[in-house]
């Protein structure tokens, strides 16, 4: 199953949450104030919104979140790399290395990648 979408503010709502969750409302709507300049009224619609689609957990003023980072990051890249270069990984590697050179070490780290999905 695919993780819901995430808009860019959400996300970085969602970084705060997974590093303090399980955390009080209360708390949270403080941390999202310093680290995001927000109201209280900003970091309430935000938790209805998510909260509605599935993202994150509000019960008795403890907020959680139903989806994890790494679910929310494999989406993503997933869209990204679908919707700017037709779902093809090796365009979207060739673009990002940019005629940059790999290192020994990411050239190994990426032929393990290979091997462990060509098992499966």
């Amino acid at each position: 199953m695919e993780a819901p979408k995430i808009f860019e503010s959400e996300y970085r709502f969602c970084q705060i949450l997974w590093d303090m969750e399980p955390v009080n409302s209360t708390e949270l709507v403080k941390v999202c104030q310093e680290k995001l300049g927000w109201k209280k009224s900003t970091t309430y619609t935000v938790i209805k919104r998510l909260s509605e689609r599935g993202v994150v957990k509000l019960e008795n003023a403890r907020v959680t979140a139903l989806v994890s980072r790494e679910e929310v990051q494999r989406s993503e890249s997933r869209a990204f790399v679908e919707r700017t270069f037709s779902g093809s990984l090796p365009q979207f590697i060739a673009a990002f290395a940019g005629g940059k050179r790999l290192t020994r070490r990411e050239a190994a780290e990426l032929r393990e990648m290979i091997d462990q999905y060509e098992e499966e």
